[in-house]
């Protein structure tokens, strides 16, 4: 079976593939450009590197649509390449921008797959995009709206650069600036868990970090994790990024409830594995997340002994005042609470910058994020019952 037809396939929660479709090009490495476009004989062999950097330019520099758009290519292998091939982008179920600026879509990638990707504007150089690489989550950490959904399935690598395409398009930063970024940062801190998703997480950062495409540095793309310790040193090696650890607690039994991925990875394992992440160094500091929960993690105690589990690792903690959802336990410290932890880490010489919450109007803050794929969508129910409200009126 060719590569086009092997890739066209999405993943599906039982690991039947879906029906075949199109494949659409924006998820293809270089590597798989080439072999797809020869597959599918769009250009010989001895051709194929030089069609594929063209192709490439115009998917991922300057974020064409249409194939008829790639003005250098001649307009018979224009026709190929869409018989064979797609570029379209997903569906915009959703946008919603909030009054800080934040921006959030509800993307709709497939039928009953829909994931949410939120841009944040003043966040690393000028602006990070927060990416889902899964729909739903397996982790039911108990703080965290999105872990709430179950797992659908593994998001594509079409699917990753998907979300980074459609916020390239609502910022209008096609072609590829070099300067005055809106989005300049990436961060897998979306739904699911990228290191359940590693192949495809590799992949997309492949694509997004390309000097000729996106261009965002890996220096510039974090990838968090809950603790799969095994993947950690993988994730360093294939892609060079950024390491953040979604932390929340110093000792095992509070995490164990907090992230119950504790109990199969536990602390010492979990740390063992960040000391040795490739490149970790003063230059490339793990950044640790600890969302700030009232009279559960917030105190003195557990501050101190948060500086003593990461001594001697190049860190940053970021404190994450908690952000409510419909239905939750938790409450938020209170400001006193938060500034008093993060004295003690400024203190001992950590950085910990208290992540002022964004986007919780539009339930796009740290944790929040939750898909409607599951049961009607909260749009759907608004309308109805303005719909229903009309007509009592009349």
């Amino acid at each position: 079976m060719s590569l086009t037809l092997d890739l066209s396939r999405t993943p599906s929660a039982s690991g039947a593939p879906a029906v075949t479709a199109p494949v659409n090009l924006s998820g293809l490495t270089r590597a798989e450009l080439r072999q797809a476009l020869i597959d599918a004989g769009v250009c010989p062999p001895e051709k194929a590197k030089m069609r594929a950097s063209q192709v490439w330019s115009w998917i991922h520099h300057y974020g064409v649509t249409d194939f008829a758009a790639m003005s250098n290519v001649a307009k018979d292998m224009q026709a190929k390449l869409a018989e064979a091939f797609t570029l379209t982008r997903p569906e915009i179920v959703e946008r919603q921008v909030s009054k800080d600026g934040t921006r959030k879509w509800l993307i709709r990638t497939a039928p009953g797959i829909e994931i949410e990707t939120v841009y944040i504007p003043d966040v690393g150089r000028a602006g990070a995009l927060c990416v889902s690489s899964q729909v739903g989550c397996t982790l039911n950490c108990t703080f965290c709206h999105t872990g709430t959904q179950k797992l659908v399935r593994n998001l594509t690598t079409a699917e990753i650069v998907a979300q980074v395409q459609v916020a390239r398009d609502d910022l209008g930063e096609w072609p590829s600036p070099k300067e005055d970024r809106r989005l300049s940062n990436i961060v897998f801190m979306g739904m699911g868990e990228p290191l359940y998703n590693l192949d495809h997480v590799s992949n997309a950062i492949d694509i997004i970090s390309d000097n000729e495409g996106i261009a965002i540095s890996r220096r510039r793309i974090t990838v968090s994790t809950s603790g799969v310790v095994p993947k950690i040193a993988e994730l360093g090696e294939r892609t060079q990024t950024m390491l953040a650890i979604s932390l929340h607690a110093t000792n095992d039994p509070l995490r164990d409830v907090l992230v119950p991925l504790n109990k199969k990875y536990p602390l010492e394992q979990l740390m063992a594995a960040i000391r040795a992440y490739p490149g970790l160094s003063n230059a490339r500091r793990v950044t640790f997340e600890y969302v700030m929960l009232k009279g559960v993690n917030d105190s003195p105690e557990e501050a101190r002994a948060l500086m003593k589990l990461i001594e001697g690792i190049p860190a940053k903690i970021n404190l994450i005042p908690f952000n409510p959802w419909p239905g939750v336990e938790y409450e938020c410290s209170d400001w006193k609470t938060i500034e008093r932890f993060a004295a003690i880490l400024n203190k001992a010489g950590y950085a910990s910058p208290i992540r002022t919450p964004r986007g919780r109007d539009i339930l796009a803050a740290c944790g929040q994020l939750k898909s409607e794929s599951e049961k009607v969508r909260a749009s759907a129910l608004r309308k109805a019952e303005s719909a229903a409200g009309e007509a009592e009126a009349a």
